[in-house]
């Protein structure tokens, strides 16, 4: 009989201290809302990591004007909401370039923001896509971005 109060004892004190760590002050629920957050304040996305790829072309004007269209492609995917974090590895032995990270509703739809990559479309750079869960806050540093780089690439 002992063990079984001790037990309904602990079972009550650990759902108030459960109870204590989920709760938050801090708590905004239209901002939560507008982020698609869930009750962790996290949501799903898709992490990409860019490999180098197939082609092996050393014409520079053709792999100048694939990386120009790279960037320019992180731009317009940016503006449009869709990228919220682009940015290049540094050497490695894997051969991994760089990542995203993206918002979107399935993989198709990366896919289908990938293909406009000229330097992936040409076979420079190669994608894995990952669904990756994270903070829904994460596209929250967008506007402070601009105002911290004094060039654009």
């Amino acid at each position: 009989m002992k063990y079984l109060a001790t037990l309904c004892l602990l079972i009550t004190f650990s759902c108030f201290s459960v109870k204590a760590q989920i709760d938050s002050t801090h708590y905004d629920k239209a901002l939560a809302d507008s982020l698609k957050a869930d009750d962790y304040g996290m949501r799903m996305y898709y992490f990409v990591i860019l490999k180098t790829g197939t082609n092996t072309s050393d014409n520079k004007e053709e792999i100048s004007d694939a990386f120009r269209g790279h960037l320019d492609n992180i731009n317009k995917l940016v503006k449009e909401g869709k990228l919220i974090v682009a940015g290049p590895f540094g050497k490695n032995e894997k051969q991994y370039r760089g990542l995203f990270i993206f918002i979107a509703e399935n993989k198709e739809e990366v896919e289908k923001f990938l293909s406009t990559d000229p330097a992936v479309a040409q076979s420079f750079l190669e994608a894995e896509i990952y669904d990756w869960y994270g903070s829904a806050a994460l596209p929250t540093y967008l506007p402070y971005a601009k105002k911290v780089s004094k060039k654009n690439p």
